[in-house]
């Protein structure tokens, strides 16, 4: 008597192997290919949590160390991966915060200086409103690399 196959996502296992179909065809794949893949990807999934934790630790409690961080992880990922994207977010992002700060000071420096009364206000505004904008940005990109996704997904 021969066992059914159980399916999971055009994957089924068998006691013969694992097979998955490909264009209505069933073909086997050795355990050591299919144990690559997932250390593979969850490599991936780990270079792109780092990716965005050291992003988050920039616009936090760290920003240049956790940039330097952020150029590091950058270096050993390979391009096309979950890990670069994450990584190459995080620079996006942590560039756009850093100019938007030297703007805010500009603009603080260039209506009144560090002297006027106003000089609070728009420092408040700007950590309460723009800041965190950015800290959330952040967060959603850390808990989107925790699960392996894009920021964004678009199917």
């Amino acid at each position: 008597m021969g066992q059914k196959t159980v399916g999971h996502g055009g994957i089924f296992f068998s006691p013969f192997g694992c097979f998955s179909e490909k264009q209505g065809h069933f073909q086997r794949e050795d355990n050591s290919v299919k144990a690559d893949k997932t250390i593979d990807k969850e490599l991936q999934i780990q270079q792109a949590s780092n990716a965005a934790l050291a992003s988050l630790i920039n616009l936090t409690i760290l920003p240049v160390i956790g940039f330097v961080a952020l150029i590091l992880i950058y270096r050993k990922t390979k391009a096309g991966t979950i890990a670069r994207y994450h990584a190459v977010l995080g620079f996006k992002i942590n560039i756009i915060a850093a100019a938007v700060l030297f703007l805010v000071s500009a603009l603080m420096i260039l209506m009144g200086g560090f002297n006027s009364p106003w000089t609070w206000v728009y420092v408040i505004t700007y950590f309460t409103l723009v800041h965190t904008l950015f800290i959330v940005l952040a967060v959603w990109a850390l808990v989107r690399a925790w699960s392996g996704d894009t920021l964004l997904k678009l199917k």
